[in-house]
C-alpha cells in the first residue's frame, strides 16, 4: 500500500534530522505496524506495547481533565521512548539514546506526527483505520460495574464509618 512507503520515507527523514535517534515506528492506535525503522526491536511487539501505553495515556489525560492526548515520554536508564499522536488513527513512537536533545526530539517528533497524520488521512481517510469495516460489538458491563459511568472515568470510593466504635484505651 502507498501509505506504508510514504510513512517509511518520513521515518527515515526523521532519523536523519535527529542525532542519537535509535529507531522509529508508526502504528495504528490499535497496535498494527504501518512502517518502522528500528533495527534491534521487534516492531509488532513495540506497536502492541505502544497501543497499551496509549490506552493508559488516554485514560490519564481524561481522568486528569487535561484535554486530548498529545504525547508520552518515558525515560529509561539507557534512553527515551517518545510517543506522539499522529492524527486520530495513528501514533509515532521514537527510540532515542540517553544523550539525545529532548527539545529537538519533541520538535521533530511533533512535526513528523503531523506529517504522518496527513499521509494516513490522505490514503486511508480520517477516522478510518484498518478495522473500520469491523462491526462494533456492545460490551456488557461486568457485575458490579456502573453502566452509567462514562468510559475513562475512575470509580469513586465513598468513605464509610466503621461498623463499631473503637474502644478507648485506659489512661488515654
Amino acid at each position: 500500500m502507498a501509505v506504508e512507503a510514504d510513512v517509511l520515507d518520513e521515518l527515515r527523514r526523521l532519523r536523519a534530522r535527529i542525532p542519537r535517534l535509535a529507531g522509529t515506528l508508526a502504528a495504528t492506535v490499535d497496535g498494527l505496524v504501518l512502517a518502522h525503522d528500528a533495527a534491534d526491536t521487534e516492531p509488532e511487539g513495540l506497536a502492541a506495547l505502544t497501543a497499551a501505553a496509549l490506552g493508559v495515556a488516554y485514560r490519564m489525560t481524561d481522568a486528569a481533565a487535561r484535554g486530548e492526548f498529545r504525547e508520552l515520554l518515558v525515560r529509561g536508564s539507557q534512553g527515551y521512548i517518545a510517543t506522539y499522536a499522529a492524527g486520530t488513527t495513528a501514533v509515532l513512537t521514537l527510540l532515542a539514546d540517553d544523550r539525545v536533545n529532548v527539545g529537538r526530539l519533541h520538535l521533530e517528533g511533533r512535526r513528523s506526527g503531523a506529517r504522518i497524520a496527513e499521509l494516513v488521512d490522505t490514503h486511508i481517510g480520517p477516522g478510518a483505520g484498518r478495522h473500520a469495516d469491523r462491526l462494533v460489538t456492545r460490551e456488557i458491563p461486568a457485575r458490579g460495574q456502573d453502566p452509567d459511568r462514562p468510559i475513562g472515568t475512575l470509580p469513586v470510593r465513598t468513605p464509610q464509618l466503621p461498623p463499631h466504635r473503637p474502644r478507648t484505651q485506659p489512661g488515654g
